[in-house]
C-alpha cells in the first residue's frame, strides 16, 4: 500500500498543474490533513484501514463543501456507486485505471465535472438504491459475517424477536427464500460491499 501511494504521489507531482499537499494511508488522519492543508481535491481509496472511505467522504462533506472527493474502488457495483453519489463523491474510478485517466479525472473534478462512466452512473441511479432500511442493512451485514440473531440483538441493542422480524422483512423486500440468497442478492447489487 505504501509503495503504491508513494508511486502515485510521485506521478501526480510530476504534473505542472497538480500539487500534492498531503498523503496518508490511514483514514483517521484524512480530516486532520484537510484542516492543515486545505486541498481542493482528495483522492480516497474506498477501502481505507480503520475507516470506510465513503463514510469519510460524508465526513469531509459535513466539514467543508470546498473539498471535492475522488474515490478509487476495486468494485463498481450499482449499490456502491449510488452510495458514493449519496456521499457527495465527485468522481468514482475503478482501481487499476491508468495514471492518465486518474490525472484527467482530477482535472475534470477540479472544474466541477462529475466523473463516472455514463453506463455505471445510469445503472447506479436505476438499480443502486437498496430497498432496505438502515437497520435492516445493519442486520444483513452482520448476518453476512456469520453473526447469530443473539449476537446481532446484543450489538444493535434490540430484542432477538425484533432481529428475526428484520430478517423476515429483508427476505420479503429482496424477494428471496433464505439468508444465503439474501446475502448473495445484496452482494451482487453492491449493498454488502464491506463484507
Amino acid at each position: 500500500m505504501l509503495v503504491l501511494r508513494d508511486a502515485l504521489t510521485t506521478l501526480l507531482s510530476a504534473e505542472d498543474d497538480i500539487e500534492i499537499v498531503g498523503a496518508t494511508e490511514h483514514g483517521d488522519r484524512v480530516l486532520g490533513l484537510i484542516e492543515e492543508s486545505s486541498p481542493d481535491i482528495v483522492v480516497l481509496d474506498i477501502d481505507l484501514p480503520g475507516v470506510d472511505g465513503l463514510m469519510l467522504a460524508r465526513q469531509i462533506g459535513a466539514v467543508t463543501a470546498d473539498v471535492r472527493v475522488l474515490v478509487l474502488s476495486a468494485m463498481d457495483r450499482p449499490g456502491i456507486v449510488r452510495e458514493a453519489l449519496d456521499a457527495g463523491v465527485r468522481a468514482f474510478l475503478k482501481k487499476g485505471v491508468s495514471v492518465d485517466t486518474l490525472i484527467d479525472a482530477i482535472r475534470r473534478v477540479d472544474v466541477g465535472d462529475l466523473v463516472i462512466s455514463p453506463s455505471l452512473l445510469a445503472d447506479a441511479l436505476e438499480n443502486g438504491q437498496t430497498p432496505l432500511t438502515e437497520r435492516e442493512q445493519a442486520v444483513l451485514q452482520r448476518v453476512a459475517i456469520g453473526k447469530t440473531a443473539e449476537d446481532i440483538s446484543r450489538e444493535l441493542h434490540m430484542a432477538v424477536g425484533t432481529t428475526r422480524n428484520h430478517m423476515t422483512q429483508i427476505l420479503r423486500k429482496l424477494n428471496v427464500r433464505n439468508r444465503i440468497e439474501a446475502i448473495q442478492r445484496a452482494r451482487e447489487a453492491g449493498w454488502l460491499w464491506r463484507s
